[in-house]
């Protein structure tokens, strides 16, 4: 089992895409997949609650309370992590997780916060030593922004260069509400989507 978390102490970044539409990514490839929602917003369990009956399933986890409990036979799990986290709170769902995805926005508050945010995560032992990678995403992109460009350098300077680049796509949301994932769309729809996402996937496998 390979086990995703997605964070970042900063609120709005688009954690619960991103989760959600791994979860759509890896049960459309056939995987039996859970998505543990640790959010007290439940956002990723109230995604699920709307997924279309015909769209591959997806084992729901509430993860609020108590974390760990995964069912048999689960071969990726995503957890949605909530925002501002302490640093115990971090260090308990880095337990359960492989690897971490860390999505940021083009925005110079997002930038501050995940700054800090990125530095305690290199303090754990686990990532210190290279064995729980930390997988950062560039989140709502819009082409050829000078935010765009200056996130670009920030994270490359902080030694985290984004490993992907994801525009910001009105089509996640149009998705969202049906519970679906762009993996789920006609292919003809998400191209450009799908397109933007590999790298992070490739990444993932190659991680876990």
């Amino acid at each position: 089992m390979i086990r995703i978390l997605v964070s970042n102490s900063k609120g709005g970044c688009g954690k619960t895409t991103i989760a959600t539409n791994l979860a759509g990514m890896f049960a459309r490839a056939g995987l039996s997949t859970a998505l543990a929602d640790s959010d007290r917003q439940r956002s990723a369990l109230a995604w699920l609650a709307r997924r279309d009956a015909g769209a591959p399933p997806i084992v729901g986890l509430d993860w609020r309370k108590n974390q760990g409990d995964v069912p048999p036979g689960i071969a990726r799990l995503v957890i949605d992590a909530p925002a501002a986290l302490r640093a115990k709170e971090v260090e308990a769902l880095l337990l359960e997780a492989d690897l971490v995805v860390v999505p940021i926005l083009p925005s110079l508050f997002d930038e501050a916060s995940s700054a800090r945010f990125l530095a305690r995560l290199d303090e754990l032992k686990p990532v210190r030593r290279g064995k729980k990678p930390v997988l950062v995403v560039a989140n709502r992109l819009r082409t050829r922004s000078r935010a765009v460009q200056r996130l670009e350098t920030f994270l490359t300077d902080l030694g985290h260069p984004p490993v992907a680049r994801l525009a910001d796509r009105a089509l996640y949301g149009e998705l969202a509400l049906e519970g679906l994932s762009v993996f789920d769309a006609p292919k003809r729809e998400a191209a450009a989507a799908l397109a933007e996402w590999r790298p992070l996937l490739r990444a993932i496998e190659e991680a876990g």
